[in-house]
């Protein structure tokens, strides 16, 4: 008997991380033109933002209340102790779901061993929570070693995001037209956070090169507290793996850093972002477990 990690697509971990620490992921529905397709299973994230430039649309849908239930079902039946670590519940309804439908199966499945948790984050830094305590699991820790860490990681897991073009946070109801014509037209692009779980503007710089500048001096701002250089670093990008490495080599030679984990934005997240959105993840406090 042992734990196992149950999360889904929003948490954009590369698929070799899934494959190695037997991540059970549960994809995000994406939509265009009325048809459904599964996040990272029917539709790839390239194919997205290759159609996003050509003006485009996308939308996405949470989990479906039966997959939870199938799911939940299919665990009801393993000796193991479940965690689902599912997308920030101020992003998507995913959470509330999931909550509910844990209810319904337990009246006719009590003995169901299933902890939910809301991550309060997006995209690789929902992801860093789901890696680390997959790892923890594979190392054989216990059920309430590894919710104490999502705990610690829920309340310290840092966001730095940014867009290349700020029409598509229009798009996705982050900012109003006028705010969009505006930073279009002044090529402004927006700093975002994500704070109690919502993406939240905190900076406008003007200019991609200022940007990689502007999120160093966030990034050196709040980790006073810990030790980048012995952290796993998060990297994720709508489309631009150039862009992502780029900010990597800054990072290294800033703050010394070694470890990191780079992926493509998936559809949850890129679908509203667009391509070009460039994010960083990092704790503000080191955890000692």
């Amino acid at each position: 008997m042992g734990v196992k990690i149950l999360s889904d697509s929003a948490c954009d971990l590369p698929e070799e991380i899934i494959n190695e620490y037997n991540i059970d992921i549960l994809p995000i529905i994406v939509i265009k033109d009325e048809k459904e397709y599964l996040d990272k299973v029917t539709i790839d994230p390239n194919k997205i933002y290759e159609d996003m430039l050509k003006g485009e649309s996308y939308k996405t849908a949470q989990i479906p209340l039966y997959v939870f239930e199938d799911k939940f079902k299919e665990y009801s039946k393993s000796e193991d102790s479940i965690i689902y670590i599912a997308f920030s519940s101020g992003l998507s309804g995913t959470y509330q779901t999931s909550l509910v439908v844990r209810e319904t199966v337990k009246e006719e499945y009590p003995d169901l061993d299933l902890e939910i948790v809301d991550s309060k984050s997006a995209s690789m830094g929902f992801g860093l929570l789901v890696y680390k305590a997959a790892k923890m699991a594979k190392e054989g820790k216990t059920k309430d070693e590894i919710l104490k860490m999502l705990d610690f990681y829920v309340d310290h897991i840092e966001h730095i995001f940014t867009v290349d073009d700020i029409e598509y946070l229009f798009r996705g109801g982050r900012v109003s037209r006028t705010q969009a014509f505006v930073g279009s037209l002044l090529n402004i692009k927006p700093i975002l956070d994500v704070q109690e779980g919502k993406l939240v503007p905190i900076e406008k710089v003007r200019g991609r090169n200022k940007v990689f500048k502007t999120m160093l001096e966030i990034i050196d701002k709040r980790s006073e507290n810990a030790d980048l250089q012995h952290q796993i670093i998060g990297i994720s990008h709508g489309g631009d793996i150039e862009a992502a490495m780029k900010i990597k080599a800054m990072i290294e030679e800033k703050f010394g850093c070694t470890d990191f984990v780079i992926n493509i934005i998936g559809s949850a997240i890129g679908a509203h972002s667009g391509p070009g959105t460039l994010a960083l993840f990092f704790l503000n406090e080191n955890y000692d477990s």
